[in-house]
């Protein structure tokens, strides 16, 4: 797509905002709360406003219709490759970043390392690993689970995605990497100076690169049954496959976004679970239902208490709060006009803990999930975990099936109890992670 001009402040005159601090402008406050400074925006200015980020002016737009809007984009007027210009020095070709055509076709590719013999086959290989990784924590102690979560995530991903063992000593470059990498998108120095989150994050992506570029020769003259080794060999119907430039973008974001993201997600569960004994209780009675051996697709069907909580966990802690993208053509929205080359943005995590599509949505409550309630089936998008539309996550039924997978082996094993009396609290951006690390005990349960 051609380069897109930035709308001048003038041409966003008429677009409301709240008071910015010089340089910085709203970024400290949108990093600090990001979810307090989007509900003060809408509570005082409306739907539509703009906060100053990293020297730009972006739009807001706030509620469900601007979720529609922006993910189904029938017109084609948003772009995602422009949209998430933050992330593009480090993520830049990877599937969430592209758009249109080239996003189409190259989502057609990657399916096909999501067919359902292969998701069989991560299916046989998580049910083996994820005792052996979970019977490794410390039991009936203390201990930081977020880090451990992280850890086990990320050994996960290598085994299956990359076909390296879960003892692999290249496990902790790559876990310290994608920190590195993660942690860059949202560095308010946004020029790769020394010392600055930016250069520690290029310099995480070229250690990546190569790591993965040395094992795509083999990977395609013998492939295996990891991802990495089915992206090698993809094509679509036509017979196209990816260059070696292209395999590298999209691994270097799918496995960020495959082990990031799950962790964050199986973390809030476990922060709630440990909250919530009596739902701790139920997801347990659920498991001991379960019959012996080797899960199937009739077993990770009766999870269906696990799923509540997994979508609620989700809604209450998205890893994607705000979707980015860039207007293409002028847009008129709410009788609003904005120009071309208008950074914009929708807000799919306010959404889902507004009052107007959830009842008490401040409270954990999974059952607003059940069959009789199905408090999400309200309205288009008012569950976007995920994001919606073309650009709708295409890991999420893999992110499903790693969390109950887990939770079968960890609440068969032990009860997780809280340390401490205090809420857990958690930092939203650049992806939700519990302040402090989320200190547990696993207790065996017999």
């Amino acid at each position: 797509m051609s380069r897109l001009t930035a709308p001048s402040p003038a041409d966003l005159a008429h677009i409301p905002h709240l008071p910015a601090l010089p340089f910085v402008g709203h970024t400290l406050a949108l990093l600090r709360d990001p979810y307090g400074l989007h509900r003060r925006c809408a509570e005082k200015l409306g739907p539509i406003y703009k906060l100053r980020m990293l020297g730009q002016w972006r739009v807001a737009l706030a509620g469900r219709e601007a979720c529609e809007l922006i993910l189904d984009d029938k017109e084609k007027q948003f772009s995602a490759h422009h949209g998430w210009d933050m992330i593009q020095p480090i993520f830049g070709g990877g599937l969430m970043l592209r758009d249109f055509d080239d996003h189409r076709r190259h989502r057609r590719i990657m399916q096909s390392a999501f067919r359902k013999p292969v998701m069989d086959g991560y299916r046989s290989q998580m049910d083996a690993l994820m005792p052996v990784l979970i019977d490794a924590w410390p039991v009936a102690q203390k201990f930081r689970f977020y880090p451990a979560i992280k850890d086990l995530s990320l050994r996960i991903g290598t085994s299956i995605f990359m076909g390296l063992s879960p003892d692999d000593p290249r496990v902790a470059t790559i876990n310290a990497a994608f920190m590195d990498e993660v942690n860059a998108g949202v560095g308010v120095i946004r020029k790769p100076l020394p010392f600055t989150a930016l250069r520690r994050g290029l310099k995480a992506r070229a250690v990546l690169l190569d790591t993965f570029r040395a094992l795509i020769p083999e990977r395609r003259l013998a492939p295996g049954n990891d991802f990495f080794s089915q992206m090698c060999v993809a094509q679509d119907e036509s017979g196209g496959g990816w260059t070696e430039a292209e395999i590298l973008d999209h691994f270097n974001f799918h496995m960020m976004a495959a082990h990031d993201t799950t962790a964050s997600t199986i973390a809030a569960m476990v922060g709630a679970l440990a909250s919530h004994p009596e739902w701790q209780t139920r997801l347990i009675g659920e498991i001991d239902s379960l019959p012996a051996g080797a899960i199937d697709d009739a077993g990770l069907a009766a999870m269906t208490l696990t799923d509540r909580v997994f979508r609620e966990a989700l809604r209450m802690m998205p890893p994607v709060p705000f979707i980015p993208r860039r207007a293409t053509q002028d847009f008129v929205w709410k009788g609003t006009h904005i120009p071309a080359g208008t950074w914009v943005s929708c807000l799919p995590a306010t959404v889902m803990m507004s009052p107007e599509h959830y009842s008490d949505p401040e409270v954990f409550d999974p059952d607003r999930f059940s069959p009789n309630r199905a408090e999400h089936h309200g309205a288009r998008h008012v569950w976007a975990p995920f994001g919606g539309g073309a650009h709708k996550c295409i890991g999420m039924h893999f992110a499903n099936l790693e969390v109950k997978i887990f939770f079968r082996h960890l609440l068969a094993r032990y009860r997780i109890e809280a340390v401490g009396k205090r809420p857990v609290k958690w930092r939203r951006l650049p992806v939700p992670r519990p302040v402090g690390e989320l200190p547990i005990r696993l207790i065996p349960r017999s």
